[in-house]
């Protein structure tokens, strides 16, 4: 049987797309605007906003946007019961992928016309939802569901830690979850289309683009390359770590891209952040490595940091355990794949590629008793 070939679908188009657009030089725009404007001037709502209705909301839209997101943030009580049954050794992304495939059998989509409800429900509920478990399977508490946080990232960081929390720290998750919202044709976003285009319910094409995003070779960079990062001991020797791990041909996490060829524009954003939260933070060090890392690999090898790579210190920073890296991007990333959903429904027609066939020539059945 001759060997499967790993392209991938890399290169080639599958579709179009109004949501955003990804080009190889280090562009990133969603509907038009650049992810440099939205990270420096918008909030993760406004954004929202502009991914699922199509156009930047005015201020009384964008307040009464926000204001409806938070008042859905309070679970169903049996979704409580289903969360406090899940041991605390499940992976955070199954975790999300069950929040939102039981929210499909308890308050499911009964037709398209319910599908902006839906996506607003289903990011309300999942933002408290993976705080709750974390919180009762780690740290054996139940919190209260709601806080006083207008915007998605501030009650989240609000749950997590259960304190204020500062304006720098909201801003630099709120910018986090902007980078995330959307990305093109991303292998999860892709799933979810696939979805869609069998006329599914959206609970079934977000969980079918969880299950993608939970796989190593999408999601999950940034959780790996803190524990990469957290491997370091000094700055004297990153070099030497480096130079060590690419002798042995491991992968280096947070570096490269399967689209962007020269930089990935979301990696400098939140570099920023990165850089301002560990001026007084006593891990340092794990900023400042990266730095050199990044600069190092770009000397050495050519290589850039994808956006997961710098988010890995902010995100400790801001205080959050490295087992949440991935279901933040999922969280964000509900706003894209339920827009790019939308989308595929409005002009719909079911994805359903060939294959080139590689197997056996046609054969002669035997019966059993010859074989």
């Amino acid at each position: 049987m001759k060997k499967l070939q790993g392209a991938g679908l890399r290169g080639q188009s599958a579709g179009q797309t109004s949501l955003s657009t990804v080009e190889q030089e280090g562009s990133l725009r969603y509907l038009g605007y650049s992810i440099e404007d939205l990270a420096k001037n918008a909030s993760f709502e406004e954004v929202a906003y502009l991914l699922l209705i199509g156009q930047l909301p005015k201020k009384q839209e964008l307040e009464e946007f926000e204001k409806e997101l938070a008042s859905l943030r309070v679970m169903p009580n049996s979704l409580i019961t289903v969360l406090e049954s899940i041991p605390a050794e499940a992976h955070p992304m199954e975790v999300v992928r069950t929040i939102i495939s039981y929210m499909g059998v308890i308050e499911s989509e009964k037709s398209f016309d319910e599908q902006l409800d839906v996506t607003k429900r289903l990011l309300g509920v999942t933002t408290t939802a993976i705080v709750y478990w974390y919180k009762y399977t780690h740290e054996g508490v139940r919190i209260e569901q709601t806080s006083n946080e207008l915007s998605v990232a501030a009650h989240f960081l609000k749950l997590l830690r259960q304190q204020e929390i500062n304006d720098l720290h909201k801003k630099t998750l709120d910018v986090s979850l902007t980078l995330y919202a959307e990305h093109e044709f991303n292998a999860s976003t892709f799933t979810g289309r696939v979805c869609a285009s069998t006329l599914s319910d959206l609970h079934s094409c977000l969980t079918a683009a969880v299950g993608s995003l939970r796989g190593p070779l999408h999601g999950g960079a940034n959780e790996e390359a803190m524990k990469m990062l957290e491997e370091i001991n000094s700055l004297e020797n990153v070099k030497e770590f480096i130079d060590h791990k690419l002798d042995n041909k491991e992968k280096i996490m947070g570096f490269g891209h399967a689209v962007y060829s020269v930089k990935d524009p979301r990696s400098d954003i939140i570099k920023e952040y990165s850089a301002k939260l560990s001026e007084d933070h006593k891990d340092k060090l794990l900023h400042d490595a990266a730095v050199i890392m990044e600069a190092y690999l770009k000397e050495k090898k050519g290589l850039f940091p994808n956006t997961d790579f710098f988010h890995a210190p902010a995100y400790h920073y801001l205080g959050i355990p490295t087992k949440l890296f991935t279901p933040l991007f999922a969280i964000a990333r509900i706003i894209g794949w339920s827009a790019h959903t939308y989308e595929q429904r409005d002009n719909n027609r079911i994805i359903r590629p060939s294959a080139d066939y590689i197997g056996p020539e046609d054969r002669d059945w035997v019966d059993i008793e010859s074989r």
